[in-house]
């Protein structure tokens, strides 16, 4: 849905606007009306002029944005059913001005069309610079990953959105320590032959949406140069809880994955971890069965390593608990010849 102008002092940038800088795996089917989907995807802009407003259309479930001007930040919240609307943000000053939308919620929680933003009347747009990025970065895993519950109090809870912030999993802080281009493909209850989703990670790890049925993302269009995997947790938590074996097929379905991921990004280093939450530290079934596997994809591929987190927690990490995490993977990371090209 299209919304109203600010009035006669502003004017109108479309999403196609090619100034528009998009990282992240959007749905752009539509040019005009891009889909963000998948949490840490970012849309950046320079422009001119002493406001502005970013403006979203068709909105699926719970929908958080971090949105910072000159790195000055807001969050901009959205939902399904709400009516549409362009959230005003801080612009101090005639400009210019750097815009970065930052998608903090993951992408079952929800997605979001991004229709444009309004500027003042007659201010002009800019592609803003690229980062000095020094390599890039790949973290596929669940909810630990996706930064789930972060920002929540002594109890997990997943009926508002607002505190589940990806910017501070330890996925976004291990990117920063390395001055990383990164992506975040992580699903909260996702696992691989078991788990609280309705589909499983080698279903969707490489597609547009996090659906079966999407259309396959472009692999070839971002590739990175290390690739981390943080799953099976909820293989082992799921059954669990529902007094049901570990299932049986765990090895075949993680050794199929890692597969598939080394098939689209041959020259990649691929890094498997395990551990954060209870069950990667402390059940016998999963990390016999984790080890298990690694062992054998770590012989045949030499472009393959693998770390166990000691840090783990009961609940969700918070955001302490992701910057232990990042830490020690930071420390393991820095003594890795493959990382040479990250280190600072």
């Amino acid at each position: 849905m299209i919304l109203p102008a600010l009035g006669a002092g502003a004017s109108f940038v479309p999403a196609s606007d090619p100034h528009i800088r998009y990282d992240g795996r959007f749905d752009f089917s539509q040019p005009a009306h891009p889909v963000a989907i998948w949490e840490a995807s970012t849309i950046a802009v320079d422009f001119e002029g002493d406001r502005a407003a970013v403006r979203f259309g068709r909105v699926t479930g719970q929908v958080f944005f971090n949105a910072a001007v000159d790195g000055v930040g807001t969050v901009v919240a959205l939902a399904e059913g709400a009516p549409a609307k362009a959230a005003a943000l801080p612009v101090r000053g005639p400009g210019p001005h750097h815009l970065v939308l930052f998608k903090r919620t993951e992408a079952s929680a929800g997605t979001a069309v991004f229709e444009g933003l309004e500027v003042a009347a007659g201010a002009r747009v800019s592609t803003p610079a690229l980062p000095s990025y020094r390599m890039r970065m790949e973290f596929f895993g669940d909810s630990i990953t996706a930064g789930a519950c972060d920002e929540d109090g002594p109890k997990d809870q997943w009926e508002d959105r607002s505190t589940h912030n990806a910017a501070q999993s330890y996925a976004a802080l291990t990117a920063a320590a390395f001055s990383a281009d990164y992506r975040n493909t992580s699903i909260s209850g996702i696992g691989l032959a078991a788990g609280y989703d309705d589909v499983l990670m080698g279903q969707v790890w490489d597609r547009t949406y996090p659906e079966a049925s999407s259309p396959r993302a472009d692999l070839a269009a971002w590739v990175p140069d290390v690739a981390l995997v943080l799953l099976g947790d909820n293989d082992d938590s799921y059954p669990r809880s529902k007094h049901l074996p570990f299932p049986a097929d765990f090895d075949g379905k993680y050794a199929s994955l890692i597969h598939a991921i080394r098939a689209a990004y041959p020259r990649a280093r691929i890094v498997l971890l395990n551990g954060g939450m209870w069950a990667g530290t402390n059940s016998r079934e999963l990390g016999a069965a984790w080890a298990k596997v690694v062992s054998r994809l770590e012989s045949a591929d030499p472009a393959i390593s693998d770390y166990t987190f000691a840090h783990w927690t009961d609940n969700h990490p918070r955001i302490a608990d992701h910057r232990a995490l990042a830490d020690e993977l930071d420390a393991w990371l820095m003594r890795q010849p493959f990382m040479d090209a990250g280190r600072g």
